[in-house]
Parts: C-alpha cells; sequence; structure tokens
C-alpha cells in the first residue's frame, strides 16, 4: 500500500504591513458574516457577575462557569456577602471550576476591595481593575468591554492567542506581546468584538488539536491550511 506524504502546511511569505493589515480586514470581515452573534459566552446581569465569571474562568470552561454562577449569586449576590462568606462556603460552590481554593481567596479579595476602595462598585479603568485581587490585563479587557464597552484592549485567551498565530496576525506567543500586535493591526472599534469572533472560530473550526480546515471559512488566506486534509 502506498504510503501517504506527511502533512505540510503551506510556505508562508512574510506580509508588509499594509499587507497584515488587509488581511486583518478580510478575517474580521469574514468572521463577522460567519459569527454575526459572536459575543460573550459568559453569563451575566452585571459588571460585577461579569468579573467574577471571568476569574472564574481561568483554566475551566465558560459553559461549566454558566453552571456554577447561579448558584454563588444566589448565596452572594454582592461583592459585601461574597467578601464575608465563610470561605468554605465558597469553595464548596465553585469546586468544580478548578483550583477553587485560589479563585475563593481572588473572589473575596477582589469584593472587599471593591466595598473599601470602590463603593460596591466595579471601577471602570484598566488601571483600577488590575489593582483588584484575581484581576489581569486580560480580565479587565473582559469587564471593560463587554459591560462598560470600553475598548481599552484586545482579550488574548487561548483561541486567540492559538489562532491569530496560525493566521500569521503575529509569531508571539506571550499574551502581552500578542495583545500590543493585534491592538496595532486590528481598528480600536473592533477590539472587543475581534476576540469575540477568534474565540467562537476557535472552539467551533480552528481548534487546538485538528483544525478543521476544510470547513473553514478562511481557508483560502489562512497560511498555516493543511493541504492534505479531507473532510
Amino acid at each position: 500500500m502506498k504510503r501517504r506524504a506527511p502533512a505540510r502546511s503551506v510556505p508562508r511569505r512574510r506580509k508588509s504591513a499594509a499587507e497584515l493589515r488587509e488581511h486583518t480586514a478580510e478575517v474580521i470581515r469574514r468572521l463577522r458574516k460567519e459569527y454575526p452573534d459572536a459575543h460573550c459566552e459568559l453569563d451575566f446581569k452585571s459588571p460585577f457577575q461579569l468579573l467574577v465569571a471571568t476569574i472564574l474562568s481561568a483554566q475551566c470552561t465558560d459553559k461549566r462557569v454558566n453552571m456554577v454562577t447561579p448558584k454563588l449569586f444566589a448565596a452572594y449576590p454582592t461583592p459585601k456577602k461574597i467578601a464575608e462568606a465563610p470561605p468554605g462556603d465558597v469553595e464548596e460552590i465553585i469546586r468544580s471550576t478548578g483550583f477553587f481554593r485560589a479563585k475563593t481567596k481572588s473572589l473575596q479579595g477582589m469584593s472587599a476591595a471593591l466595598v473599601e476602595e470602590h463603593g460596591g462598585k466595579v471601577p471602570d479603568t484598566m488601571e483600577e481593575l488590575t489593582s483588584l485581587r484575581g484581576v489581569g490585563r486580560k480580565t479587565a479587557n473582559v469587564v471593560l468591554g463587554n459591560a462598560f464597552g470600553k475598548a481599552e484592549g484586545i482579550v488574548v485567551d487561548t483561541h486567540v492567542g492559538r489562532v491569530s498565530v496560525r493566521l500569521a496576525l503575529t509569531n508571539e506567543t506571550d499574551p502581552v506581546k500578542v495583545e500590543e500586535k493585534l491592538m496595532a493591526l486590528v481598528p480600536r472599534r473592533d477590539w472587543t468584538i475581534f476576540s469575540h469572533l477568534l474565540i467562537f472560530h476557535g472552539r467551533r473550526v480552528c481548534v487546538a488539536r485538528l483544525p478543521k480546515c476544510g470547513e473553514c471559512v478562511l481557508n483560502d488566506i489562512c497560511p498555516s491550511r493543511r493541504r492534505d486534509i479531507r473532510y
């Protein structure tokens, strides 16, 4: 039986800055058409609920977080309630999200700071958000973009990082450097939706282990597309 040749990717050519911006614009155009309902898939009704859900989403799926937060918010609906809750009770509710002890400390520390320093309200600036326990730039971007409608940066999670590299939008792997590169390529008005588009695509088509290149709307412009895959 004749052996198949090893899988090969399409050779990449370094694009000029103008070509890369044009390439990025086409990616956005196509993904907007493919995912017209792209949105934050964490369930929330307030900035505080989104902040809590985003902290819980670390190393956990949005689906799992959405299964946990209704019980959490029913028991502890405000920052004051979470800050004053017995840690063991919070841990038990969020246990299935993983790293539950560390997440409980983050939630209670963050909630206490909201009560003590912000009148129980979630601040709407990057500096104030990232000063809270358990809140990094990614979490702050999620809250600012989706709860306050403020585009201060681009959320870079595992999906955004993976898809960005495959599309040759960047060759960086550090989230901070990836974000810097994407912010230079994507118009500011699209910063929030751009991350949703890449996350939707990364979860549904451009998956980690074996991307579904044969189903991808970006197939003909993706330098990482597999030429030997059949569906």
